[in-house]
């Protein structure tokens, strides 16, 4: 006889308003989940297809009144053509190495991660992470999550210098981007786009439709950079569709 296992039953909760980090002036609120251990990568397949996002074992989405500006993000792997731009991008990378390991912290990836926070995120709400809270990120997790380093070339038999660090989570349907940074001296040769376009191409790789990328919200200088991603299929309330060029315009452009 099978025996049946139940589903522990998914509840929701509301967090109360706070300042939103990306729009001036307005608050905003989320609605979360705790990820089940047991049924984990599924649950977390079916809530990021829905528009949510992962955070240690926490799954969220904005939920602020009178505001709908965050709107989940992906790149559409098999429609995906590289400019020109991008292809540049890439080739100012093409010495780098693409090392995928465990989700396991390590200091050397701490060190660069606070170095990127103090140069670019000084005033964020991740400023101050410490070490615990780091291996927290990177470890408490209940789905299918690595890392994937990207290192200088090396000399001396060693792995080489790590450069930039993506935290990523594989989908059934895709890559997710959990988060990514970078050694900040090299911000100038854009390795925050180099890395999602190298996730482009390893989902082509391994037969994965999409890219997630988190919220893009409009006019949000933070954000804007998704924009220029094309094309780039945004979650509204009718499902998931293409970002058009009238999406992409600045709002003061905007006919009433």
């Amino acid at each position: 006889m099978t025996q049946h296992i139940p589903t522990r039953q998914l509840r929701f909760f509301l967090t109360a308003p706070s300042p939103c980090p990306y729009l001036p002036g307005r608050e905003e609120r989320k609605v979360f989940a705790h990820l089940p251990m047991l049924e984990g990568p599924a649950v977390h397949d079916a809530l990021t297809q829905g528009g949510f996002r992962r955070s240690q074992n926490i799954a969220y989405r904005p939920a602020c009144e009178g505001c709908v500006s965050c709107l989940s993000a992906r790149l559409p792997v098999r429609d995906y053509q590289l400019s020109r731009s991008e292809r540049r991008i890439l080739a100012r990378h093409e010495d780098l190495t693409r090392h995928i390991v465990e989700a396991e912290a390590t200091r050397e990836q701490f060190d660069l991660l606070r170095r990127y926070l103090h140069s670019r995120h000084s005033g964020g709400g991740m400023a101050d992470m410490t070490w615990s809270d780091f291996v927290a990120m990177v470890e408490d997790t209940a789905v299918r999550t690595y890392l994937v380093e990207y290192r200088t070339p090396s000399h001396d038999g060693g792995p080489g210098l790590l450069v930039a660090c993506a935290l990523v989570d594989r989908l059934s349907d895709g890559l997710s981007l959990v988060y990514s940074f970078f050694e900040p001296s090299a911000a100038r040769l854009s390795p925050g786009s180099f890395m999602i376009l190298d996730h482009l191409i390893q989902a082509k790789a391994l037969g994965l439709p999409h890219v997630y990328l988190g919220y893009w919200v409009r006019g949000s200088r933070k954000m804007d950079y998704k924009a220029r991603f094309s094309p780039l299929e945004v979650l509204d309330p009718n499902g998931w569709r293409l970002l058009s060029a009238r999406d992409r315009a600045p709002l003061t452009d905007q006919a009433p």
